[in-house]
């Protein structure tokens, strides 16, 4: 049996694989956004790159945060 978690403690872990995988889905987001602008709809290409950099600094900072753990 494992020691109880005290309350309000992180998993370092599990913080870092989440940010991995918010970084790469803003990966993915920004590199498609291409496409859009070529098939001559920028609203939904700026969209896209706006929720990108939105996700590329949330998983920035859960990574950051997962290392100072």
């Amino acid at each position: 049996m494992s020691a109880p978690v005290p309350p309000g403690s992180r998993d370092a872990r599990r913080e870092r694989l989440v940010g991995l995988l918010v970084l790469g889905v803003a990966l993915v987001l920004l590199v498609s956004s291409v496409t859009w602008f070529a098939s001559d709809q920028a609203l939904v290409g700026v969209g896209q790159l706006v929720l990108g950099v939105v996700l590329a600094a949330v998983g920035g900072f859960l990574v950051r945060r997962s290392g100072r753990a």
